[in-house]
């Protein structure tokens, strides 16, 4: 059985990467948690393959048996999967998640990249995927809709779950744009909702939903509640979803469940990235724009960590 090692840090959103692509593969894997110092903030070609931004107590835990994969996200902890891969004399196999930089870029077995990032070079270890790897799966679906579904059951159907992010670096999440939401969630008339915000909603935007969304019964989970995340209950026991376009792991999620998605997008809310993926997943029906015609079930849940797993198992 091969030995699998996960570089897991303090970006959860690499993290659940990580994990996603890690179960999909079905076999054991021990996780390695990185932790940096100042120095980390160096340039990779300085870093190069070599612990420097490392903690003492990282270091402690990467020692041989090497791994026969490793499976590492983001630019800072590239230099760890190219020390590991010096260390094991070449045979450990690294699988990097997103671009680490042009820095030891060919040296991995696979870079795994997003289709709606833009990259100025290319190599044979690509292998590109839509959307964000996650960590949803039809058995999981089913195990949390077991869960809630007791706490939903007086909710009527259809059942609309949404699922509500908030302001990016560069794109606010303004008023405006929540009156519209609540506009173009009371235009579908759903049997009930079921919402849930997210640390980035903003508190202006949550007041102007918990006021506008009272034409149906409703679940309002505000994000820091001391109850429950019900993030899974209501991937899992909606019949039809609506998600703002501002988080792709978000909109990855939802198009996974195979149920009817909308998207809400306003221009000003998204840049150009993220209109590149959220193209891709209209024109491949995972998802529809919000105010259009909601699309059917879709027949398979869109699932890159499933398809970046083969691509490791055909390695040789």
């Amino acid at each position: 059985m091969q030995k699998i090692w996960l570089l897991t840090d303090d970006r959860m959103g690499n993290v659940n990467q990580l994990l996603g692509v890690a179960e999909a593969l079905k076999t054991p894997f021990e996780r390695k948690e990185i932790r940096y110092t100042k120095w980390v903030k160096l340039p990779n070609f300085i870093r190069a393959s070599s612990l420097i931004g490392i903690t003492k107590e990282t270091k402690k835990q990467l020692t041989p048996p090497w791994p026969d994969i490793v499976l590492s996200a983001g630019r800072r902890s590239y230099p760890v999967a190219l020390h590991i891969l010096k260390k094991s004399n070449g045979k450990s196999k690294i699988i990097q998640l997103m671009n680490p930089g042009r820095y030891g870029f060919k040296k991995a077995a696979i870079i795994a990249l997003p289709e709606h990032d833009k990259m100025p070079f290319y190599t044979k270890n690509v292998v590109r995927f839509l959307g964000a790897p996650h960590r949803i799966t039809p058995d999981r679906l089913e195990q949390e809709r077991q869960k809630w579904e007791p706490q939903f059951k007086d909710f009527p159907h259809p059942r609309l779950s949404v699922i509500v992010g908030g302001a990016t670096k560069d794109k606010p999440f303004t008023d405006e744009m929540a009156h519209k939401l609540v506009q173009e969630i009371q235009n579908m008339n759903p049997g009930s909702i079921l919402l849930t915000t997210s640390r980035r909603t903003p508190k202006s935007v949550i007041n102007i939903l918990k006021i506008g969304l009272t034409k149906h019964p409703i679940f309002f989970y505000q994000f820091g509640d001391k109850t429950e995340n019900p993030y899974f209950g209501l991937l899992s026991t909606a019949d039809m979803i609506v998600v703002t376009g501002d988080s792709i792991s978000m909109c990855s999620e939802c198009c996974a469940t195979g149920l009817p998605v909308s998207i809400f997008a306003p221009d000003k809310m998204i840049g150009p990235k993220h209109k590149r993926f959220l193209k891709a997943l209209y024109e491949k029906g995972y998802a529809s724009l919000l105010g259009q015609k909601p699309l059917s079930k879709h027949k398979s849940g869109l699932n890159p960590a499933f398809e970046l797993a083969n691509a490791i198992l055909s390695l040789k």
